[in-house]
């Protein structure tokens, strides 16, 4: 089988993540987390890597859980602890769709880049679910009165709207690799001690709700998932339908 995750690097310091199952728009399934976990640890063992680009084929970063198979919680949270716990920093580059789980990845990375036709949703609620993993890597990057509004409502926003509220660093109407180039050149110049110091610094919120909630929102996810309700939302979406709660 084709892999799911690509990994490149070419020299420059940088290694490229690419994200690449298009079929399910790069949903979290239990092979691309496994996948992407091993790409990762190849990255902290290259010496010659300085930061990690994250990135994707197709016009979906992330889908989310990949709903006919999702992977298990547990392994996604390993997942996110690990990008957050990295030695060396993590960027995404996003030119498309980003969608419940995939915001997950997003708030674990140092760094997240998006082009004009990028578009976010937190969709867990119109699901019967809750955004309970990736809680712990959105919100301490999140403008309280947006999350609660974002999270609940599950409305699509723009990538300017995801920068305002904190969810992007930067986004640009042209070309998302433009304006990532000062940001990729400054980690190359840096050296791999002060970056592995300076990531610790700056990741530890995340890291330390990761640590504190991690076991109890895997469990709340995995609860959810077995849940009535959410067999009703999950079977509505793949028959294109509202979910019987809807009024």
């Amino acid at each position: 089988m084709a892999p799911l995750v690509h990994a490149a690097r070419q020299g420059t310091g940088i290694t490229t993540l690419t994200l690449d199952s298009p079929a399910n728009r790069n949903a979290l399934s239990a092979r691309l987390v496994a996948e992407l976990r091993e790409a990762l640890a190849g990255a902290a063992a290259d010496p010659g890597t300085r930061a990690v680009v994250l990135t994707h084929t197709g016009n979906t970063f992330c889908a989310g859980a990949d709903l006919k198979s999702p992977c298990d919680p547990a392994d996604f949270l390993a997942l996110l602890r690990e990008i957050t716990a990295l030695p060396k920093p993590v960027v995404a580059r996003v030119t498309g769709h980003v969608r419940a789980g995939g915001l997950g990845l997003l708030g674990a990375c140092d760094i997240a880049a998006a082009g004009p036709q990028s578009s976010y949703a937190f969709t867990e609620t119109h699901l019967g679910l809750a955004p309970a993993v990736i809680s712990m890597t959105v919100l301490p990057r999140l403008d309280p009165r947006a999350a609660s509004r974002y999270l609940l409502t599950a409305e699509a926003f723009d990538a300017a709207e995801a920068a305002r509220i904190g969810l992007l660093t930067l986004h640009t109407a042209d070309d998302v690799d433009t304006a990532l180039a000062p940001v990729l050149d400054g980690l190359r110049k840096a050296s791999p001690q002060a970056l592995a110091e300076t990531k610790a610094m700056v990741a530890a919120g995340v890291r330390e709700a990761l640590d504190r909630d991690g076991a109890r929102l895997t469990e709340l996810s995995a609860r959810l998932f077995a849940s009535a309700e959410a067999r009703e939302g999950i079977t509505a979406r793949f028959e294109r339908r509202d979910p019987s709660w809807v009024r």
